[in-house]
């Protein structure tokens, strides 16, 4: 057990976490919490990092190590105060997670609404991964303290999803940077890296996918489900693992530049 807690422990870290109100958001911050880290929980609204730093808090009894923080992820001055008031209350921060994104609705690429689009864009590429990283490795570089950044990258950074332009051209310009940065940052003993989750059940996609009438799967969820040859849909605690190896420097120290599937089989599905 020391060896295992050398290797994956994060005590004395502090990890911001970008649309920390979200599921998997929360379940990536509780696995940091468990192994001994700080949190910092960044969130559009005030109101949706409290709560999720009050069931983290529930689920851990770390609330002294979780900070919330209410975070406009499209505007550097805001992240900037940001990780001021992580490295004030938490140090660090020594771990970035840019959990910001989403998706809105669907349609045929003829019928494509463009700022809508646009938004989406926004949200899960400049919100998603460029102010946040641009600010918080300049930080690092400034303070000459180095860092680790874990993106959220997509099934849709390999494979289009149907119907989910703005999404698909977003989520695969986020594996693309992660790649980019990982390079330009390697210098400065800055690690980037990224998940790629499967299909789980949040807040922006339940609608897609589960029935709310009958509790049963969408014709979209069926797809997915039969897509994916474990046959069910992800658990977020189930991104637990790869998060706390690719925060961990003991672990992953010589690991940047990848993008790393937790998704049932989804891409190596066949016929």
């Amino acid at each position: 057990m020391d060896y295992l807690k050398e290797m994956f422990s994060l005590e004395g870290k502090s990890v911001a976490v970008t649309g920390g109100g979200g599921v998997i958001a929360a379940a990536m911050s509780e696995a940091f919490l468990k192994a001994g880290a700080k949190v910092s929980l960044w969130d559009i609204k005030m109101e949706f990092a409290e709560a999720a730093k009050e069931r983290l808090t529930a689920e851990t009894g770390a609330g002294d190590r979780i900070q919330a923080l209410e975070v406009d992820a499209t505007s550097e001055d805001s992240v900037r105060k940001a990780v001021e008031a992580c490295a004030s209350q938490l140090g660090g921060p020594d771990v970035l997670v840019n959990a910001a994104g989403g998706n809105r609705g669907k349609s045929d690429f003829v019928d494509v609404d463009i700022e809508l689009f646009e938004e989406i864009l926004r949200l899960n590429l400049v919100a998603g991964l460029m102010v946040p990283t641009k600010v918080t490795a300049g930080y690092w570089k400034e303070k000459k303290m180095g860092g680790a950044i874990i993106n959220m990258a997509s099934m849709a950074s390999y494979i289009p999803l149907s119907g989910v332009w703005a999404y698909d051209a977003a989520k695969s310009a986020v594996m693309n940077l992660t790649m980019a940065c990982a390079k330009e940052f390697a210098p400065d003993n800055i690690r980037v890296n990224a998940i790629a989750p499967g299909f789980f059940i949040g807040k922006q996609n339940k609608a897609l996918l589960i029935d709310e009438a009958t509790g049963g799967l969408t014709p979209r969820g069926r797809d997915v489900i039969a897509h994916t040859p474990t046959g069910r849909f992800g658990d977020a605690s189930e991104l637990a693992g790869v998060s706390l190896f690719l925060a961990s420097d003991s672990a992953a120290g010589f690991v940047t530049g990848i993008t790393v599937p937790v998704d049932g089989g989804y891409l190596v599905s066949n016929i």
